[in-house]
């Protein structure tokens, strides 16, 4: 293996000799992690038990519990007889949407300023994380009101016009999931929260090229959000705007063209299928 050797002492502080010694960690993320970088260290046959033990310098039984935990996280994986442990899928999950937020925040950065300056509007960018959008960045307009509204966690596809716009590319099936998987709750009392008016809502999505949040996640709030595309086609994420509905809701069809117009400049950088124009 390599790297600095990492061992804990039985009571699960940290031996590394680059490490600060402080007790600001939780012991049991500290061992965590150290499990998953030592078996991502390891050989790509896995690592045993007793080799996991020996590595990190605890017993057995001291790493059993955290790798079943781990393990049911799918941030490692048990395999065959032993049986050998190996890095879970979620890790590839995980990686795999940390690789596109930067990506996409990078390629669209020109983008979002320009469209905030154009459109005079809040601008935000997320990507799509299994069908949920994750808003990875944030351009203010000039003079408009400021939405503080937090990046990095998901949120609910089904009442916000960038998760709208990211559900309508996905298959009836998988939109089916979503729904059980949210339940569909009721932000306001325009959320939609049944399957039938939701199918009907991303039909006109796909007719359209847009995607409109009428006051369905927060009264008075409305957004505009179309999807990106990759290279495959696939959706990547979407770009969307949000304005207070009384300032906005006379020019919805021209902001619309505008944000399917810079949400098709995203997907040509990204080698994609650009959206299509709102006739």
């Amino acid at each position: 293996m390599t790297g600095t050797k990492r061992t804990v002492d039985s009571d699960g502080r940290t031996t590394d000799p680059d490490a600060d010694g402080s007790s600001a960690g939780v012991r049991s993320v500290a061992r965590a992690l150290q499990i998953v970088e030592v078996v991502s260290d390891g050989p790509p046959s896995g690592l045993t038990l007793s080799e996991l033990g020996r590595e990190l310098g605890v017993s057995k039984s001291a790493v059993l519990a955290t790798l079943r935990t781990l393990a049911s996280y799918g941030y490692v994986r048990a395999v065959g007889p032993g049986p050998r442990y190996k890095l879970g899928m979620n890790l590839v999950r995980l990686g795999d949407v940390a690789a596109r937020r930067l990506l996409l925040t990078e390629l669209c950065a020109g983008l979002l300023r320009e469209l905030a300056d154009v459109s005079g509007l809040t601008v935000r960018l997320a990507i799509s994380d299994d069908g949920h959008p994750v808003f990875v960045d944030r351009v203010d307009g000039p003079g408009t009101i400021r939405f503080h509204t937090p990046l990095g966690g998901r949120e609910l596809p089904h009442s916000t016009a960038a998760g709208k716009a990211i559900l309508a590319t996905l298959p009836r099936e998988r939109v089916e999931e979503i729904a059980r998987e949210t339940a569909l709750p009721r932000r306001t009392a325009k959320t939609i929260v049944g399957l039938d008016p939701l199918f009907a809502e991303l039909e006109r999505v796909r007719s359209v090229g847009y995607a409109l949040d009428d006051e369905e996640d927060a009264d008075g709030v409305i957004c505009i959000g179309a999807a990106i595309l990759d290279h495959s086609g696939a959706c990547a994420g979407a770009i969307s705007m949000t304005s207070l509905k009384f300032d906005s809701e006379e020019r919805v069809p021209a902001l619309a063209k505008l944000v399917v117009e810079y949400a098709a400049r995203a997907s040509e950088l990204l080698s994609g299928k650009p959206s299509r124009q709102p006739t």
